[in-house]
């Protein structure tokens, strides 16, 4: 469905370059408590250079500042996000860096820019009668909304592990709410 997704935003935009990272074969590195003495440490980007702990981050966030959109495609796992796109946050919200905190909370650094979340689920999550958890969507909210990006769309393919007809439903469903999105 994200590929369905950016096929539409490029026909809008003709020209587009498009920017893909594959977390799942290409896995950021695990926050460590090094990487945490060295984010203290260093909060600027040109302080984080000399860290050779930070590059990695430091790659992440310049793709992620330079982009005009983004697209996050991912399944919901066990009611919540994956361990490879928990692993990119951490490596993307850095003090300092791409937030600060202040008396009155945290104030993202980065300039907001719409962020389209495609969610993959096996279950039901949304609707009137939702029959799992979903931690997924308030968790990228708010983690995204700390780093500065507050334009959040959702488009949801849900159920889709039950058996044919209701990936179909699924896909369905979710290409709508496409159409939709781009509609507007």
């Amino acid at each position: 469905m994200a590929e369905v997704l950016l096929a539409g935003l490029s026909d809008q935009h003709p020209g587009t370059v498009i920017s893909t990272r594959r977390l799942d074969q290409s896995q950021p590195t695990l926050a460590t408590a090094g990487f945490a003495a060295e984010m203290m440490a260093h909060t600027t980007a040109e302080s984080a250079r000399d860290s050779e702990t930070l590059q990695e981050s430091e790659r992440l966030i310049e793709e992620l500042d330079a982009a005009d959109l983004l697209v996050i495609s991912t399944p919901m796992h066990n009611f919540t996000v994956p361990a490879v796109l928990k692993a990119w946050i951490d490596q993307v919200v850095r003090f300092g860096r791409t937030f600060q905190s202040t008396p009155t909370g945290k104030i993202g650094l980065l300039r907001d820019k719409t962020v389209y979340i495609v969610i993959a689920s096996g279950g039901f999550f949304t609707g009137k009668n939702p029959r799992q958890p979903d931690f997924l969507t308030p968790y990228l909210r708010a983690i995204l909304a700390t780093i500065g990006l507050k334009d959040i769309r959702f488009v949801t393919a849900e159920a889709i592990s039950r058996g044919p007809d209701a990936l179909a439903a699924g896909e369905a469903s979710a290409r709508a709410q496409i159409a939709a999105l781009l509609a507007k």
